[in-house]
């Protein structure tokens, strides 16, 4: 404990040097209280149709315009927040722990283990990932938790790479030899020695994937094979906008932008993370 302490310090310490990061972490936090307070903020029933105000301006009325059929905009691209970041959270989750299991194993165990896994993921990683996802889909039928699952399940091998690269360097040094001295098992030496040190890299590929996932998700709904409406999304959002995109632009910037806004954020945040948990960076130089 005594050690955390100064090395978070100094986390944060390099993390608030890099202005772009710490405004993707602004921006982050203004989504998360936006989607949090999606029933508070929405001035209107994101589901309730109005056809008499159908394809209206943004105005002091409807902030956002209104789309095809009435809806508030506004109201919707907030619940649509709600849909994005779930979607890209536990997808990011699920595919974060398939790969720290697989890297994991394969880092600790080596020999065949290691053969055998890393060739799976060689084999996954010759897939075109969003071809699949569409055919899988396409089989499955288009829904919030057919998307979230495929995309942990076609997402997970950069994970499984890093964790395994980690427990090389990690598996023979002095406190994991101590250790299994001590008589420590393997399920102990992995999971209470060695995981702890190798999720540095895995805490930036999660912020990073996080945006991967919002945008994969965005695209899906957008194809309609997403989010099916009447549920908000972006995605779907932009797709309703598609066919008036000339005579009401407002459907379609607004949740391009939102969707911008948020890849962005994750990445600038995930790029700041991992400068900042790289040991070998201080004061921007290699050392």
């Amino acid at each position: 404990m005594e050690k955390t302490a100064p090395r978070r310090r100094n986390l944060w310490r390099r993390l608030a040097r890099q202005p772009l990061a710490l405004g993707g972490a602004v921006c982050i936090g203004l989504i998360f209280l936006v989607a949090l307070g999606a029933g508070v903020l929405s001035p209107y029933d994101s589901g309730k149709t109005n056809i008499s105000a159908k394809l209206q301006a943004p105005s002091g009325n409807h902030w956002l315009g209104t789309d095809q059929l009435g809806r508030d905009v506004f109201s919707r691209m907030l619940f649509g927040s709600r849909i994005s970041l779930t979607v890209g959270f536990i997808a990011v989750a699920l595919s974060i722990v398939i790969g720290i299991l697989v890297g994991a194993l394969a880092g600790y165990y080596g020999s065949w283990v290691d053969a055998w896994l890393m060739r799976f993921v060689d084999v996954m990683l010759c897939f075109p990932s969003f071809f699949l996802m569409l055919t899988i889909i396409a089989l499955l039928g288009p829904s919030i938790w057919n998307v979230m699952i495929i995309i942990g399940l076609t997402s997970w091998m950069g994970t499984a790479r890093f964790v395994r690269a980690e427990f090389l360097t990690l598996r023979q040094r002095d406190f994991v030899l101590a250790a299994r001295a001590l008589g420590a098992n393997d399920g102990r030496i992995i999971w209470v020695h060695l995981l702890p040190n190798a999720l540095a890299p895995v805490f930036v590929t999660a912020t990073l994937e996080i945006a991967t996932a919002i945008l994969v998700e965005a695209g899906l709904s957008f194809l309609g094979f997403g989010v099916q409406p009447p549920a908000p999304s972006w995605g779907n959002i932009l797709t309703e906008g598609r066919t008036y995109i000339f005579d009401a632009w407002w459907l379609t910037l607004f949740p391009g932008l939102a969707i911008l806004t948020t890849v962005l954020s994750f990445n600038l945040l995930g790029e700041g993370l991992r400068d900042a948990l790289d040991p070998r960076l201080r004061e921007g130089k290699i050392i």
